[in-house]
Order: C-alpha cells, then structure tokens, then sequence
C-alpha cells in the first residue's frame, strides 16, 4: 500500500519504553539507595564498634594497672589478636577490623594496647559485631523486599502514563495520516494538556490550515482557468472548421482538439475537487464494460478476461474513463504490448515501457507532473483524473512496476452492496 493513500497507524511502542524506562529508573534508584543504605549501616556498625572496643580497653587498661587483674572480656597478647596490633606503639591504643568468623563470633572489631614498656603484654579487647551484621542482612532482605513491591506499584502507574501519552500522540499521527490521504478538514484539537504532545498537535493543525488554503487556492485557479479557456477554445474550434483543407488545417485543428482535451480534464478535475460529482450506481458486468471501454480508445490492447464474468455495482461510465485513461496512458508513457487483465472485482492495466517513476509511486498522482522524462511528455492530469474517479467509486488504485519491467496500475472495485433507489439506473 502505498503512503499517497494511507499512512500507517501509529504503532511504535513508545508506551513499552516509557514503562519500561520508569521500570528501569525505579530500579536503579532502588539498587542505589539499597547500597548506599547497606554502606552506610555497615560503617557505622563498624565505627561504633571500635568506639566502644578503644573505650574498654581505656577502663580495662585502668582497672589492670590499679588491681593488677583483668576485666570481663580483656585478654593480654589474645592468641586471635590480629597482627597489626601485636606491636602497638607504647602507650598508645590501636584499633583494627577482624573479619574472620569463628563460629558465633564475627566480624570482631579489636583494641590494643600496651601495659608497659617495650615487650610488655598487649591488652586488647574484642567486640563482636555479628548480631549488627546479622540485622544488617535482614536490612537487606527488606529493603530488597520493599524495591520489588515499588517497581510492582510503580510499573502500572508508569504504564498508565505512557499510555496516556501514546494514545495522545497516536492521536495526532492518526490526524496526519487522515490529511495524507486526502482530509484537509481533519484536525487533532485539543488533547489535554499543555506540553510538548499539544504542541506538535497544534502545530500539525495549523500545517493542515495552511495546507488547506494553499490547496483551495489551487483548485479555484484550475477551476477559473478552465472555465475561462472554455469558451475561447471553443471558438478556435470553430475557427479550425472553416480553414480550407490542408496540412495547416489538420495541425492546426491537432492542436485545438488537444487543448480542448486539456480543458475538459481541468473542468473534471476541478468538479472532482469540488465534491460536485456523484456517481449512478448500477449493476453491469465488469468484463463487458472494460473490453468496450478499451474498444473505444481505439488503441491496439490485449484483453483479458477471466470466466466467470464478475458482476459489479458501479459507475459504468466512469468506470469506462478510468480504464480507457489507464489504457491511454500506458500507450502514450509506455511501451507495448498494452495487456487489460479482468480477474473478478480486479482490473490490472500494465505495460512493458519504463515503468511509473519513483517520485510517482511515493508521492501518488499529481496533476502537471509526470514524474520522469522517460515516460514522455503530458500534462498529469490523466492519472490524477484516475485516482478522483476511484475514489468516487469507492475503489482501490494500486500502481506499481513489474519486476521484469513495466508499469502496473490495479483497480480493486468493492464488493456490491445496496443503494438508495435515487442513486441507482435501472438494468
């Protein structure tokens, strides 16, 4: 499908991201106040623990020297004793953390210090910090605990957020995709807010204003134009008639048919931008109307036609312009041979020339432009004549290249369905 016709919803998963994000980050955070709370909590532990070992051994130290006996808890030269405070400096009081874990026993905070002079015994005493150690582990388990129940809160909140604003900016890409097709009068309006998504609301709003009036401008003078041309080119007709016979005569009579031609395409092509036309609906065989409808151009075409014949509820005589328009162009920009294929509600037209150009399967039909030099020299309007008459009848218009060469246009008529007695011509 081809973007000049419909621009594909907007499915990016923006939402996934957004949660997924806020997951993230709620992780992260998480992660990081657990560390940094577990670092803290452990150096603290720990630097309470050596105030109160270097604070025992200050009162064992004095109990020692008054009674010459030791406390509870106070060993000279602890077999245990890490070897950092085997030798402290005399008369000084040492403190050094002990990982080792004995049983029930630590991480150990020791403090030393000796009783006298160099060689005396070292006093020292241990505190235990396993009980800190153990609570700090069961901190750890909580506060693991009480990340995960956030991440489980904040993610629907996260994911209700995003979706607020995935459905606003799908809102404003569903917009965009309606004037990509055709609605100039679809707008987004308000989507609640006044952030960056209102924004680019608003600013696709006034693009489509903008767009609106530079194409109603557009249509008025191609309108005014042709209506202007009408009645001068049919003088010149008239002129043409009374030239004697001659060379001069039939160009010149050539070249008034051809602009009259022009004339009548921009009337059409104005009355299709206007709304003005409306189609008579009627029940015909679609094989029968296509082969007359190439009968008439009068250009050597293969038809063919796949039985059973379907039947259709259409416009045959629009459905006639558009395949004799199809046919036309794909003689004049193509090469032969020209084949019409009819297979049910589906009409394929294709060449074996250069095939449409790029810039003409990307952007679609546009009047005045033929998109390359290789298809030849025209005005654009048969195309664009094409694709307003399709729509008018509710069909689909495909054009693509062959891969072995050549343009392809499909037309996909829709299925029957009924219509309002005014509307219809009877078999």
């Amino acid at each position: 499908m081809r973007p000049y016709r419909v621009l594909r919803p907007f499915r990016a998963s923006l939402r996934g991201k957004i949660a997924a994000l806020a997951a993230l980050t709620a992780c992260l955070v998480a992660a990081a106040v657990g560390v940094l709370v577990h670092l803290w909590t452990a150096q603290d532990i720990r630097d309470r623990a050596e105030g109160q070992a270097v604070n025992a051994v200050y009162s064992a130290m004095d109990v020692y020297r008054r009674t010459g006996t030791l406390p509870d808890g106070a060993e000279l030269d602890p077999p245990d004793l890490p070897a950092a405070l085997r030798h402290p400096a005399d008369g000084e009081r040492h403190a050094a953390y002990d990982p080792r874990v004995e049983g029930n026993v630590g991480p150990s905070v020791w403090a030393a210090q000796r009783t006298g002079g160099p060689g005396s015994p070292v006093l020292a005493f241990r505190i235990n910090t396993g009980p800190e150690r153990y609570a700090l582990r069961r901190l750890d388990v909580t506060m693991a605990v009480a990340s995960l129940v956030a991440l489980g809160l904040a993610t629907p909140l996260a994911v209700y957020g995003a979706g607020l604003v995935a459905r606003r900016l799908r809102q404003v890409s569903e917009t965009a995709g309606r004037i990509s097709a055709g609605d100039l009068d679809a707008r987004t309006g308000p989507t609640g807010g006044h952030d960056e998504v209102a924004e680019i609301a608003a600013t696709v709003d006034l693009m489509a204003d903008s767009l609106g009036r530079r194409l109603r401008t557009e249509r008025r003078f191609t309108a005014d134009v042709a209506h202007e041309l009408r009645t001068p080119v049919g003088g010149l007709l008239a002129a043409a008639d009374l030239l004697p016979p001659g060379e001069t005569e039939d160009l010149i009579r050539a070249r008034v048919r051809d602009l009259r031609g022009l004339v009548e395409d921009l009337l059409e092509v104005s009355r299709l931008d206007a709304g003005a036309e409306q189609p008579l609906r009627t029940r015909v065989p679609l094989g029968a109307v296509v082969a007359e409808a190439v009968a008439r151009t009068g250009l050597d075409t293969e038809v063919a036609v796949s039985e059973p014949a379907a039947t259709v509820e259409t416009d045959p005589r629009r459905l006639e312009r558009i395949v004799g328009n199809l046919v036309g162009n794909a003689h004049r920009h193509g090469a032969g041979p020209v084949q019409v294929r009819v297979e049910g509600r589906t009409v394929v037209v294709r060449d074996h020339g250069h095939g449409f150009p790029d810039d003409l399967l990307l952007h679609g039909p546009r009047r005045f432009h033929t998109g390359a030099a290789e298809r030849g020299s025209g005005h654009g309007l048969g195309l664009t004549i094409v694709l307003g008459q399709a729509r008018l009848l509710g069909a689909e218009l495909r054009l693509d290249n062959a891969p072995e060469g050549g343009a392809v246009a499909t037309l996909l008529l829709p299925a029957g369905r009924p219509y309002p007695a005014e509307a219809s011509v009877p078999d």
